[in-house]
């Protein structure tokens, strides 16, 4: 029971730690290397001169292997600056793509806008020839019944004016023949 209780405990305080996960993720998942060989290796010779080759081996082949150990470092960091070019590559080849599309769309609404305009533009330009067409044949109806009462009037008069009209009535009908 109390050893449940620690490893609960334990798991509690792990996950309120104030490192980051980040860096719990990878202390789990890190590989280490395997031992290495010159550790322990070194067995004292008798002859100092064996000694100096002995351990001038040594030191050579660590310079080797360090040699290798920081290629192959050097070789994953290209491979990881070029993996993160490509990422940056593809992502701005996304976002210009996304422009273009926007631009696009962009585009075509501008053109439909500009074709529901024209066609409004062209409805009224409709309507008002239609409505100075009624306008035009409405001030022809008048000026022509206008016409028409001037010459029913003329008419009434050379009518009138060859009937004989009493002297009584002659002021009557020059006065209302000046009104029409």
């Amino acid at each position: 029971m109390a050893n449940s209780f620690r490893t609960l405990s334990k798991t509690l305080t792990r996950s309120f730690s104030t490192k980051s996960s980040h860096h719990n993720h990878h202390q789990k998942t890190h590989k280490y290397l395997d031992p290495n060989s010159f550790l322990g290796s070194w067995k004292t010779p008798n002859d100092p001169k064996e000694a100096e080759k002995k351990l001038a081996l040594l030191r050579r082949d660590y310079a080797k292997q360090v040699k290798n150990v920081r290629k192959d470092y050097i070789h994953e960091m290209e491979l990881l600056r070029l993996e993160k070019l490509r990422k940056e590559e593809a992502r701005k080849e996304a976002i210009r793509v996304a422009n273009e599309e926007r631009k696009r769309l962009k585009a075509e609404a501008a053109k439909v806008r500009a074709q529901e305009r024209m066609v409004a533009e062209e409805e009224f330009r409709q309507t008002l020839l239609k409505e100075r067409a009624e306008k035009l044949e409405n001030w022809r109806m008048k000026r022509t019944l206008h016409e028409n009462k001037k010459k029913e009037a003329k008419d009434l008069v050379h009518r009138r004016s060859s009937m004989w009209i009493e002297e009584q009535e002659l002021e009557s009908k020059i006065f209302s023949a000046i009104v029409f």
